[in-house]
């Protein structure tokens, strides 16, 4: 039996909730989204659970988090237990790698996984990434500047483009 550790904090952007495992930081639940995603994926990855409300494990997550919707934080330093098919796995190692104010389009992605074809595919992937904005998936674009899809909202994606973008490039913190 696995232990999620879930712990809820209010942020700038509205209620945030984390979930971990003892690998690390696992999901990442947006203010919009319908609090079903989270229980999605636990029933998919972790069968066999037990749920705790602790902000302990978590602590450092949120933090982290909340660093960042202040513009205080450019990057996490947190374990990841990323779980997904290799094919997303893939794709979320290249968001990673993504820097800070920068974007990316669906189609580099796809190139950069060695599939050029796979702008689609790399889109779904973007879609299921668990730990949104720790695994900066609102840094993907459409390949004419638009914004494409994001799971916590356009308006919500277009901000945290916006916050990034403000910074000045020399001017980075953690």
């Amino acid at each position: 039996m696995e232990t999620v550790h879930i712990a809820r904090s209010n942020s700038p952007i509205g209620r945030v909730r984390v979930a971990s495992t003892k690998l690390g930081l696992a999901y990442v639940e947006l203010p919009r989204s319908s609090g079903r995603g989270m229980r999605d994926w636990i029933e998919r990855y972790v069968p066999e659970h037990r749920c705790v409300d602790a902000l302990g494990p978590n602590a450092a997550a949120i933090e982290q988090i909340l660093e960042y919707l202040a513009s205080e934080r450019t990057h996490f330093d947190i374990p990841l237990d990323l779980r997904g098919t290799p094919f997303q796995r893939a794709v979320w190692d290249v968001l990673l790698e993504i820097p800070y104010g920068d974007s990316r389009s669906y189609a580099e992605v796809a190139c950069a996984i060695g599939r050029p074809n796979a702008q689609r595919a790399v889109g779904s992937a973007n879609n299921a990434n668990p730990v949104s904005i720790v695994v900066p998936c609102h840094r993907v674009i459409a390949a004419d500047g638009s914004l494409g899809g994001y799971g916590g909202g356009q308006d919500l994606k277009a901000r945290l483009l916006a916050m990034e973008r403000s910074r000045p490039s020399g001017d980075r913190l953690l």
